[in-house]
């Protein structure tokens, strides 16, 4: 199992970075990552799939998390 969380925040522009959070968000896109450097590339990777991106309004943060064992 993987234990690192792909979270990426796709925040709209007018959202201070150290502001963007998953309640500020407009979209959350969680996906797994082997790696953390896996993982700050698939974060832009995931929001692009997900069709966010490029419009100017928006700009996608990643944080890499724990996966919280249950």
């Amino acid at each position: 199992m993987n234990s690192i969380l792909v979270v990426a925040l796709v925040c709209a522009s007018s959202v201070q970075m150290p502001d963007c959070s998953r309640e500020t968000a407009l979209d959350v896109i969680i996906g797994p990552a082997h790696t953390l450097q896996e993982c700050l590339i698939q974060g832009p990777v995931l929001a692009a799939s997900a069709g966010h991106g490029g419009d100017g309004n928006t700009y996608v943060k990643t944080r890499c998390e724990q996966r919280k064992e249950r």
